[in-house]
């Protein structure tokens, strides 16, 4: 029997995960109260599964939040280990900036904020949910994804079954006039190569069009910094893995994010594709920003 636990913040995509693993074949309940767990397990193991011979309760994943009593799971995940039922912890984190932007959006309360403000509530739970993250097997910081990311992330683990290593690493074109992503961990300035803008036939398009890809690409410094990138990043993120790190946001800008940067994180992205053993994002965050500019002006 394969058990699968998903767990994390509200507002992080637990539902979202349970459908996903619902669509994989799994058998999925939701907030199911910590002190039930065991018992759950057990007969899942005994019980039901002499009632499911054909294995139709082979894979079960149940959700775990805030409501479920958090600080009462540390002892029904002991006793399960004890009896040697095998289990899998998915634990969905988001920043707090964006749970709260998020419920602020949807106009939902935060379960454990009760009357009092949301910030409250997300430190709250955090404060909670400690062992749980210190615990789990898989962490997915779903700060920017999208749900088909967080699909293909599911998907990696439970259907290719890749070496995941917890750590997102997104790929992020912007442009500088437009600001650095305040949530960048590493931002690379890459207005040293020369501007297609100032060329009339590539003015118009984009770093994922041919023309400005070609163009950029032309030049030997392009092709030494992608070099000297991968190199440095095949030896960080292993090390960022190790160390427990869960996300790691590269940001590569230009003056307008339109057409070097782009075709720099457009090869960047696909050169670390392959490695397998950690989540990877790309986004263009500015790249479109120019053209409506221009339209409304």
């Amino acid at each position: 029997m394969k058990l699968v636990i998903v767990t994390g913040m509200s507002g992080a995509g637990k539902s979202s995960a349970l459908k996903m693993l619902e669509d994989l074949g799994y058998f999925c309940m939701d907030n199911l109260p910590a002190p039930l767990v065991e018992k759950f397990a057990e007969l899942l193991t005994g019980t039901l599964s002499e009632e499911f011979p054909g294995g139709e309760m082979g894979k079960v994943a149940i959700g775990i939040d805030a409501r479920s009593g958090l600080e009462a799971m540390e002892k029904p995940l002991e006793a399960m280990k004890e009896r040697g039922i095998d289990y899998t912890i998915i634990f969905l984190d988001t920043s707090d900036d964006v749970l709260l932007k998020r419920f602020k959006e949807t106009r939902r309360a935060h379960p454990l904020a009760m009357d009092g403000r949301i910030e409250d509530g997300i430190a709250n739970e955090r404060l909670k949910l400690r062992y749980l993250k210190k615990n789990a097997t898989y962490i997915l910081d779903t700060s920017h994804m999208l749900i088909r990311d967080l699909k293909k992330e599911i998907n990696d683990i439970f259907v290719a079954e890749k070496n995941y290593g917890n750590l997102y690493v997104n790929i992020l074109s912007f442009g500088f006039k437009y600001g650095i992503p305040a949530d960048a961990d590493m931002v690379l300035d890459v207005r040293f190569l020369p501007n297609p803008f100032y060329i009339e036939e590539l003015k118009n398009d984009t770093g994922k069009d041919k023309s400005v890809h070609d163009y950029v690409m032309s030049f030997d410094e392009a092709n030494v910094f992608l070099n000297k990138l991968e190199d440095m990043l095949t030896f960080l993120i292993p090390n960022y893995v190790k160390e427990g790190k869960n996300q790691l946001v590269i940001a590569i800008g230009c003056t307008g994010g339109k057409h070097r940067s782009v075709c720099l994180a457009e090869e960047i992205y696909k050169r670390l594709s392959d490695a397998g053993d950690y989540g990877i994002r790309l986004e263009h965050r500015d790249i479109d920003k120019d053209s409506i500019r221009n339209r409304n002006g």
